[in-house]
């Protein structure tokens, strides 16, 4: 397994978790919980992805100034 998809394994969850305290059905029109859940979704997958290529090349780079 790369680095990469661990780090991934372990943002994802964090995201969810992290987003878990907004309520984001009062953004929302009445009965339209499944665009809510869409929504709620697409944001912690890009969450996650932003914060795994971060700390990847956060990572990357340190090792360079050894």
């Amino acid at each position: 397994m790369t680095p990469k998809i661990i780090i991934y394994f372990v943002t994802v969850p964090l995201a969810i978790w992290a987003l878990d305290s907004i309520n984001i059905n009062g953004i929302f029109k009445v009965n339209r919980v499944y665009q809510a859940r869409v929504l709620y979704l697409l944001v912690s997958f890009s969450l996650a992805y932003l914060f795994t290529n971060f700390l990847y090349d956060f990572f990357l780079n340190g090792q360079m100034f050894k």
